[in-house]
């Protein structure tokens, strides 16, 4: 188990209560199938803790990976009844949970919820609540937004339970909502009229250093209550942190012109209609955002030692949401894009809008042809075995991508019937084999953005099932652009070639020119 320590060396109380027993600390999680808890709540696990989270569905939590190492207490935080079962034996409290997106009263509801919190936390004599705030301006009108999670984080400080509230701004990694804004206005908009808070200056923070605070303020020393201010090392301008974002995904630097018309509720509509992400949610976030949100003071740095290596840059944060290896080279693999373990990655539960577009082309066939005769096609394709559909089309494609600088077809293939990782098969290159399976060449022709096609031979029942699957990242608008430019060619092309390759594997014949 991860020894837990303060920074002045001085044992914690939540640890000192489970000295007797030899048992680890107990956290409580509220908000755990969120964006925040479902990072948090799996290094909560790896760094000893033994955890429950509070969850209305539990099936929700099982659906993840650490679902069976947690325990679950089913009920909302607005249930005293459910609230004081989940809190009771509990060292430490996570509060993540807030109404971004609610309707009308939703302060309300969640000045109610923390206030069932905190009374059962004080009855049940939890050593510490830790709650994620918004780091906010002093002296100024608040949106309603801001103004809600700074009057929860009181109630916390004046429970009685000691309490750390860290007070973050713009929080940077894939699927969080703020970054999500971001990446997809300036993926969208060549060009970007924006209200006269693209000026203001914010202090946006990576994912990865809110957990780093947010495990840290577990093992501060208990008679420590109070609010403080979390963030990145820099502070720029909101137009400037979406230049940043345009930078590093290898767009052009967007014209940004501040509008004063442009009201939130405008604003958020006009959001909502060039980007997928919900009005309900861009309006709190812009409305958050007519205010400077600047760090104020590092006291932070007191309580809980910085991260090793120092605090993400802007920028860094942006390479690592958008899956950057290092600052020049884009991840090569679109399934690279799955959950590998880092806070800025994608998960399973992130909305449906978070994430970097991908536009697919899914074509299935079940053939009576075996797997691998099946195979033995897909392992063949291209070159002087050609690519089984519309020979025309595929030549005046790879014209087109040599009139612009790239390779077009011309470099063929290295053997008819066999391939290995790293070959070249036209303006393709063989980026992953299955043997008897699957097939991932990534495109090499000029576009704009990343592509890939992955074909696949499936065994089902006497026969086999073929699987084609088309993927394609694209950069900016010239991406989406382009990807509703070739449809017409992929409905002529795609159908034809599924049906052709069966047919091939099923003739045995391995030869498509005909």
């Amino acid at each position: 188990m991860t020894e837990l320590t303060t920074p002045t060396g001085r044992e914690p109380a939540l640890r000192a209560r489970r000295r007797a027993d030899g048992q680890a600390p107990r956290a409580l999680v509220l908000g755990a199938t969120g964006y925040i808890g479902g990072r948090l709540t799996p290094r909560l696990i790896a760094a000893g803790y033994r955890v429950r989270v509070l969850a209305r569905d539990a099936a929700r939590v099982t659906a993840f990976p650490w679902g069976s190492e947690v325990e679950i207490a089913e009920g909302s935080a607005d249930d005293a009844d459910a609230v004081a079962a989940a809190v009771a034996d509990i060292d430490v409290l996570f509060y993540l949970i807030h109404s971004m997106g609610a309707g009308k009263g939703f302060e309300e509801a969640d000045l109610a919820a923390a206030r069932t919190v905190a009374a059962a936390a004080q009855a049940a004599s939890v050593v510490r609540i830790v709650y994620l705030g918004a780091l906010h301006p002093s002296g100024v009108r608040l949106s309603p937004h801001l103004r809600s999670r700074v009057e929860v984080g009181e109630v916390f400080l004046g429970s009685g339970v000691p309490t750390l509230v860290l007070q973050a701004g713009v929080v940077i990694g894939s699927g969080s909502a703020s970054f999500e804004m971001i990446r997809h206005l300036t993926e969208v908009l060549p060009y970007m009229p924006a209200p006269k808070w693209v000026r203001n200056r914010v202090q946006p923070i990576a994912v990865r250093d809110v957990l780093h605070y947010l495990l840290g303020a577990a093992r501060v020393d208990a008679p420590v209550n109070r609010a403080v201010d979390v963030g990145g090392p820099d502070a720029p301008r909101y137009g400037q942190m979406m230049n940043g974002y345009a930078v590093e995904a290898g767009l052009p630097q967007r014209p940004i012109a501040a509008l004063p018309v442009l009201t939130p509720g405008l604003a958020s509509h006009w959001v909502n209609v060039v980007t997928p992400v919900p009005r309900s949610i861009a309006r709190p976030l812009i409305a958050s955002l007519e205010n400077e949100c600047v760090v104020r003071d590092r006291s932070v740095d007191e309580l809980i030692p910085r991260p090793d290596g120092g605090l993400t840059s802007y920028r860094r944060a942006v390479q690592l949401a958008i899956g950057r290896v290092d600052a020049d080279a884009i991840e090569t693999s679109w399934q690279d894009a799955e959950l590998s373990g880092l806070p800025s990655d994608p998960l399973p539960s992130d909305p449906d809008w978070a994430g970097r577009t991908v536009y697919t082309d899914t074509r299935t066939v079940t053939t009576p042809a075996s797997a691998s005769a099946l195979w033995r096609v897909i392992i063949g394709i291209g070159g002087e075995n050609g690519w089984y559909s519309t020979p025309r089309l595929w030549a005046l494609r790879g014209w087109m991508d040599r009139i612009v600088g790239g390779v077009g077809l011309r470099r063929g293939r290295r053997s008819r019937t066999s391939a290995v990782v790293g070959d070249a098969i036209d303006f393709w290159r063989v980026e992953a084999i299955e043997p008897g399976r699957m097939l991932r060449l990534r495109a090499e022709m000029k576009v704009p953005g990343l592509a890939w096609l992955e074909l696949g031979a499936v065994p089902d029942g006497d026969g086999a099932r073929y699987e084609q699957r088309a993927i394609f990242f694209p950069r900016g608008l010239a991406g989406r652009l382009y990807w509703l430019l070739v449809l017409p060619f992929h409905a002529l092309v795609f159908p034809g070639m599924a049906t052709r390759i069966t047919l091939t594997a099923e003739e045995g014949t391995g030869d498509a020119r005909a």
